[in-house]
């Protein structure tokens, strides 16, 4: 077996490469190691491992981001295994695992052993995500934030902030949209997000659907209608904890494999924290899979779910 780790030098922390790259050094099984250097790179060198058509696994080492491109270019390969090692400062596909995901995914021993599953993937116009994609006043605060973190006078949380206030406070949370999934029909009126899940956890710790899986075959997507401030303000806490049964008035949630929706003006979409625009979308369940490996005893399921087989324990 072929073990490739693809380490993402710009993910994390300082002296994070440094620290992963001593872990690797002192690896007992054979491997091999590439570093990113632009945008690209790592689906690249993926694309490129599954091109020779032997078994291999494939680590992405960093963030949602760099994943994200290791799952685009491993897909639908059956001779190929992804897994994701969190050097990232997020890494919300991996919270699916528990509050310890960063310990069972950083024994990297434990993790090149470990069972792998099947996972489903979202296909968004054509761009593959393993975790969520979200359109609306999140997706446009999480592309601000990308744009503002370049700015040498502030924080990641400096940069968060501003682009909170800039897109709530200035350009306003609802914009036009017309949105067709399943038998709910929204034509062209005011939409504040729209999310689709086929993780459970985006934008650093939200989680939208808790019962949602990356391997039962149904995206689970939520459409929040307009609201203003203090409404925002009032249910962002219960959004972000599942609890979207409680507000029928004000959240509509289908689940099933496809959903369509446009405006006038371009939408602004973020796949896996990847920013796309453009004025129309197809999000639909991919019929490419990913094979996904995890450290035995790794559990994603729901904590009411009960027991089952073919998990990674």
């Amino acid at each position: 077996m072929r073990h490739l780790f693809i380490i993402n030098p710009a993910a994390g922390k300082r002296g994070s490469t440094a620290h992963l790259a001593e872990l690797v050094d002192r690896l007992t099984f054979s491997h091999e190691v590439v570093y990113t250097q632009k945008e690209g790179d790592a689906r690249r060198f993926a694309r490129e491992a599954a091109q020779t058509g032997e078994p291999v696994r494939i680590y992405a080492c960093g963030g949602d981001g760099t994943l994200n491109e290791v799952v685009n270019g491993a897909a639908g390969c059956a001779h190929v295994a992804v897994t994701n090692v969190p050097k990232g400062t997020g890494n919300d596909f991996l919270k699916i695992f528990g509050p310890g995901y960063r310990e069972l995914f950083w024994d990297l021993e434990a993790l090149a052993v470990g069972p792998q599953m099947p996972f489903d993937l979202i296909s968004c116009n054509g761009h593959l995500g393993i975790d969520v994609v979200c359109a609306g006043v999140d997706a446009r605060i999480a592309a601000g934030v990308h744009r503002y973190k370049d700015l040498w006078f502030l924080s990641g949380m400096g940069a968060y902030i501003l682009s909170l206030l800039e897109n709530v406070f200035f350009k306003g949370i609802a914009r036009p949209m017309t949105v067709r999934m399943g038998d709910i029909h929204w034509e062209n009126q005011p939409a504040s997000l729209l999310c689709i899940c086929n993780g459970r956890y985006y934008g650093g710790g939200f989680m939208p659907v808790g019962e949602a899986m990356p391997d039962d075959g149904v995206l689970d997507m939520l459409l929040v209608r307009r609201v203003g401030l203090f409404t925002l303000l009032r249910l962002v806490g219960q959004y972000a904890r599942g609890n979207y049964r409680k507000y029928p008035d004000l959240i509509l949630s289908f689940h099933g494999q496809e959903v369509d929706f446009s405006a006038m003006e371009p939408i602004t979409v973020v796949v896996d924290g990847e920013v796309m625009r453009d004025t129309a979308f197809t999000v639909r369940l991919s019929e490419k899979k990913v094979n996904f490996f995890c450290p035995a005893g790794a559990d994603y399921r729901p904590a009411a779910e009960p027991p089952g087989p073919d998990r990674c324990f």
